[in-house]
């Protein structure tokens, strides 16, 4: 049984600003920002959630699928995917559009501005749960075209099918009343900090109020870790430190497909979430989403250096 990925394939440029955006950024002219940023290095990688999350359960060793839509320039990407044994029946290539692009600068403070064209990823409301492996384990919802959420929640809902609900960077195109919708029944509800409190915000509801809609809450944060909050209870998730640091683009992907990966495998909320925290240092050690690459064999005696225990 795999885990089905859902959400944007992608193309991602990453620059990096060798600078502090604050330092340009006068809060009495915030109403007329007219802002450019000479950048230092830019890089094109493959990226998007779904790819995101997928990779990271094959490197884990835990079969995953891709629900997704892609552009004409999207053919080589797939084959990848398929190369990796990533099942891509469901990554329906759409020879009129282009696939979906993003472009992040990030500066010397890990601050992001990003900009996105979706372009295929707009169709892919036009696939469903039929359109891939039959009976996942599990559904990652991450962010996508909303239509395209909320009819995987429908249904995953009315087939039985636990899911994720990662609204992410589509917070701004959500109400509250589509973030209730997309995290009533879920299994997690996951987001960074900033994006947790718009969606309490958004939705009028304090932690109790989301447990009410989901099983778990997890929160990141980044360097400090992570908090899974469940109806038994908080558990704080030390992180595990990177090597080094060359970019957080992609960590909070790999970090959920570490949390689903270890919970689907019976490791318990804080192994699962220290396996999530080693999943996401990985990606910040590497320039783009999916570059990183290791054996689980690497990932156990790393996880035994950083935590003292077995991961699984």
């Amino acid at each position: 049984m795999a885990v089905v990925a859902s959400g944007s394939i992608a193309f991602d440029y990453i620059l990096t600003f060798r600078g502090h955006f604050g330092d340009h950024i006068l809060p009495d002219k915030a109403h007329v920002i007219n802002l450019s940023f000479l950048v230092d290095s830019m890089q094109k990688r493959r990226g998007g959630v779904a790819g995101n999350y997928a990779y990271s359960l094959v490197l884990l060793g835990h079969p995953a699928a891709i629900l997704a839509t892609a552009g004409a320039d999207g053919g080589e990407y797939r084959d990848w995917l398929e190369g990796l044994g990533i099942d891509c029946r469901g990554l329906r290539i759409l020879p009129e559009e282009h696939t979906a692009t993003g472009f992040t600068t990030t500066d010397l403070n890990d601050n992001q501005i990003t900009g996105y064209y979706g372009g295929a990823m707009h169709r892919a409301g036009q696939l469903g749960l039929a359109d891939t492996v039959p009976d996942p384990e599990a559904v990652i919802i991450g962010p996508n075209a909303p239509d395209a959420m909320l009819r995987l929640v429908r249904e995953c809902r009315e087939q039985g099918v636990r899911w994720v609900w990662d609204p992410a960077h589509q917070l701004p195109h959500m109400s509250g009343a589509d973030l209730d919708e997309g995290g009533r029944g879920a299994w997690i509800i996951v987001g960074n900090d900033y994006e947790i409190e718009l969606v309490r915000q958004r939705t009028g509801r304090d932690d109790r109020g989301l447990l009410e809609l989901a099983e778990m809450v997890v929160t990141t944060f980044g360097r400090d870790g992570s908090e899974i909050a469940t109806r038994d209870g908080v558990f704080r998730i030390p992180p595990a430190p990177a090597r080094k640091e060359a970019d957080p683009v992609g960590a909070g992907d790999a970090y959920r497909a570490g949390l689903v990966a270890g919970l689907l495998e019976g490791r318990g909320i804080e192994r699962a979430g220290r396996i999530a925290s080693l999943a996401a240092s990985y990606a910040v050690e590497q320039t783009g989403t999916i570059e990183h690459t290791y054996s689980r064999e690497e990932f156990v005696e790393r996880f035994r250096q950083v935590y003292g225990e077995e991961p699984w």
